[in-house]
């Protein structure tokens, strides 16, 4: 009986491929959440966070703590990584697939202009702040920022893509090219906003723009986790549509794909995903752009697992730079987005020109 060379005691080498990268990636989400945990004004060693984390769940745990490393851990730390993990996983999410749908790894939500449709809600919501929530009910008044942030990036991406369809078909060129104008006419708008604001508006939005994880509670927790894990967990679903869409439109056509249900579907998905985190926490760039493009380098193209290992990739870049926000000038807190960008933009110039003849789409 004659041996496959590519199987491992029944086990195909391509399965080891798949799955120790994404084994290493799930690790290294639960080691910087871990360090997360431990590290800020308040230290709290790794056996301690433990035992406060056996004590949440009912179980008794060898490790002592007191109340105080307990009120950091419970109260602040957690419910601000665990939206880290899910903003990450959200960005890196919507940018695989925009980056599936254009077939470009310069794709994102923000191309076809959900930030600054986001940015001008937002700013809309500051500069009319008192009298546009003088009129709502409290429990939308304490919300009505992320809310207005959600429903500008949805109107902007629905906005490019109605431009964008004519008798039953969508380019995506026509919505590249689409967004590149809404994006500048949102940030005409947000200009003239600012134009008009005072100082303590200016400074409610440059720090909003900037993005920052600062501030999380278990209820802004609640807002948020909901559209995001909705988006998180339905995009796997798109996988093998995304995958013959790399042969083209014409393949994809031929192979019984309805493209124009799939195509308003991943626009769907990918605004309500990346319009989520927009609006959870402000504009964070580079890792919706940096995450899936590496793991397209590294693990291959195929969508049933690039976009799982994106969201894993995505979620531990967004906990390393808020380490680094809220560590390298503690106890003030840099915006998340400058770290993002300051890691995010060398690394990413990096990427691209050490080999400038190989591509990840190759």
């Amino acid at each position: 009986m004659r041996m496959n060379p590519n199987k491992v005691s029944g086990i195909s080498i391509e399965h080891f491929k798949v799955t120790l990268p994404l084994s290493g990636l799930t690790l290294l989400v639960l080691i910087i959440a871990l360090i997360s945990l431990c590290v800020g004004p308040v230290k709290v060693s790794p056996s301690q966070v433990l035992g406060v984390l056996f004590s949440g769940i009912g179980l008794d745990s060898p490790w002592s703590f007191s109340q105080t490393e307990q009120l950091v851990v419970i109260n602040i730390r957690m419910p601000r990584i665990l939206l880290g993990i899910l903003v990450g996983a959200g960005l890196a999410v919507s940018g695989a697939l925009m980056q599936g749908l254009f077939r470009n790894p310069l794709a994102d939500p923000g191309l076809v202009g959900a930030s600054s449709g986001a940015a001008l809600a937002a700013m809309t919501v500051i500069v009319l702040g008192d009298s546009v929530l003088a009129v709502l009910p409290p429990v939308f008044a304490s919300g009505a920022l992320a809310i207005g942030a959600f429903a500008g990036a949805t109107l902007s991406v629905l906005i490019v893509y109605s431009i964008a369809t004519r008798n039953g078909h969508t380019s995506v060129t026509t919505m590249l090219l689409t967004g590149i104008a809404v994006n500048a006419l949102a940030g005409a708008a947000v200009g003239m906003f600012m134009f008009s604001s005072n100082d303590e508006q200016l400074r409610d939005f440059t720090f909003w723009s900037l993005g920052s994880l600062n501030g999380s509670t278990w209820g802004r927790l609640g807002i948020g986790s909901i559209l995001l894990l909705i988006g998180i967990l339905l995009a796997p679903l798109m996988a093998n549509v995304l995958n013959a869409l790399l042969l083209g439109e014409n393949e994809a056509r031929h192979l019984g794909i309805p493209l124009q249900r799939v195509k308003l579907f991943i626009v769907v998905l990918a605004t309500l995903t990346g319009g989520a985190a927009v609006a959870v926490t402000g504009i964070i760039g580079f890792v919706g752009l940096v995450a899936p493009h590496l793991i397209r380098l590294t693990i291959g193209p195929d969508h049933r697992v690039l976009i799982v290992g994106s969201a894993l990739l995505g979620s531990s870049l967004l906990l390393t730079a808020d380490l680094f926000a809220r560590t390298i000038k503690s106890p003030a807190e840099l915006p998340i987005g400058v770290v993002t960008a300051f890691i995010g933009a060398p690394f990413f110039i990096w990427l691209i020109t050490r080999n400038p003849n190989q591509s990840a789409w190759n």
